[in-house]
């Protein structure tokens, strides 16, 4: 029960970083920055991104300790904030390409959706293969879990987010989406894990 209270508070604390990072950068004022702007906020996003990905990765490596003590909790770490990263770097392309990203193949769109949602568990999946037979279900488990996450997500925020609202409750909104996501894509990995 501690394990999961402590995963849960992993993924909380971790979402918190790019739900802030988030509303910070889609406030007026970035125009100043010119053309390098979208940059510049997709740079951060991604980076906030990883932070996410070191929280969640910490939590996850804590909990995981009991049943496999040789994962390194570095390791788990480190490839947990690359695949969030790699994740956030899609997430953010619309920020740099805007419209035009619509313009492309659908089939490429379709590969780096996948991308986005499998990087975090083909690189835990290389990790957990070393130490687990058949650890390929991780890759399909977490990229489900996600999916799941970002609908809840998307779900709590669209119809509560509207056009002028104050910055704390924009930030109070994306912190109640950012726990559900958290709660729900712990709760699902958790069990896929068991």
């Amino acid at each position: 029960m501690a394990l999961d209270q402590g995963r849960h508070a992993g993924e909380i604390a971790g979402f918190a970083v790019p739900a802030v990072t988030g509303v910070w950068v889609a406030a007026p004022g970035w125009e100043m920055l010119g053309g390098i702007a979208p940059l510049v906020r997709t740079a951060l996003i991604v980076m906030a991104g990883a932070v996410e990905g070191a929280c969640l990765g910490l939590a996850q490596a804590y909990a995981l300790r009991m049943a496999l003590p040789r994962i390194a909790t570095r390791d788990w770490v480190r490839a947990t904030a690359q695949g969030a990263a790699i994740a956030w770097t899609i997430g953010g392309l619309p920020m740099v390409l805007g419209e035009s990203l619509l313009s492309w193949h659908s089939a490429v769109l379709g590969l780096l959706g996948l991308t986005l949602l499998a990087a975090m568990g083909l690189l835990q999946g290389r990790l957990l293969r070393r130490h687990v037979r058949g650890a390929l279900w991780w890759v399909a488990a977490t990229a489900g879990s996600w999916l799941a996450a970002l609908a809840v997500f998307m779900l709590i925020t669209t119809p509560l987010w509207q056009e002028g609202q104050p910055v704390w409750l924009v930030l109070a909104i994306g912190g109640l989406g950012g726990a559900a996501m958290a709660l729900t894509a712990a709760g699902l990995t958790g069990a896929a894990l068991v």
